[in-house]
């Protein structure tokens, strides 16, 4: 596998591109009418799609996301060296704190926000 590219639909690109500017510290790598992207790691990317771009691209064959906006459907786990500052940083951002940062059952210390199209993005540490 070359490159991870995890891709997350959304109502506003531009909002979404300025939230996630905030949480990473960091301008996109790519910011163009119809995608952003920001690299997240060496080999994995994080886009920002218009949920009408996917709609134009795929038609029929998937279900209209802009039907089910804000509805959370898959967590965005990131391990990383300083968790509470990205958890800061999207809370200051506009996200939102849905579970603090903490010890887990499985080994971890992760907080949980979730951001303005209901994302969840866990920010977590190996401990």
């Amino acid at each position: 596998m070359m490159r991870v590219n995890i891709i997350l639909f959304v109502k506003d690109q531009e909002i979404s591109t300025h939230f996630y500017e905030k949480v990473f510290l960091k301008k996109p790598t790519l910011n163009v009418p119809g995608m952003t992207e920001f690299e997240i790691s060496k080999h994995c990317v994080l886009g920002l799609m218009p949920e009408k771009g996917i709609k134009n691209i795929l038609k029929d064959k998937i279900h209209d996301p802009e039907e089910s906006s804000g509805i959370s459907r898959c967590e965005l786990y990131l391990t990383i060296e300083n968790p509470e500052l990205y958890i800061r940083n999207a809370v200051e951002a506009g996200g939102e704190l849905i579970s603090p940062y903490q010890k887990r059952n499985w080994g971890d210390n992760a907080g949980y926000v979730k951001d303005s199209d209901g994302h969840i993005i866990a920010f977590a540490k190996r401990i």
